[in-house]
């Protein structure tokens, strides 16, 4: 299956165990999403990002628990992330960690990839149930 959808997002630092060095800056960060559409959940998770010295590089992990409704079944999940950026390149991967669903998403296997077109976040989520 394959849906898309809209969600919010609100990040906010939180205290971080690394201290920024040598122009790297390290940061930790809460995510609190409501992702809208076939996917009708709320997520909680934890960023752990470096942005680089140089403008526009960095990259980031994070883990969220996802909430709510799939389709009309209801359970939690675990998405993991994975992102790297360059001026030149974006990498980013979101997949559900294996057998991470619960009740009527036991059984879930997805990737998800994110995009924010004028101001607004868009999700695509391809999944097995």
């Amino acid at each position: 299956m394959k849906i898309s959808g809209k969600f919010s997002v609100v990040i906010k630092s939180i205290e971080s165990y690394v201290e920024s060095v040598d122009g790297i800056k390290f940061a930790r960060k809460s995510i609190d999403k409501a992702f809208l559409g076939e996917l009708s959940a709320t997520s909680k998770g934890e960023m752990l990002n470096a942005l680089s010295p140089k403008a526009g590089s960095g990259g980031y992990v994070a883990i969220e628990l996802v909430t709510g409704e799939l389709n009309g079944k209801k359970g939690s999940f675990a998405l993991q992330h994975f992102g790297t950026m360059s001026s030149e390149n974006l990498n980013l991967i979101l997949e559900v960690i294996p057998d991470s669903g619960t009740n009527e998403l036991k059984n879930l296997k997805g990737k998800m990839s994110l995009n924010t077109e004028n101001d607004q976040h868009n999700y695509t989520f391809e999944y097995q149930l």
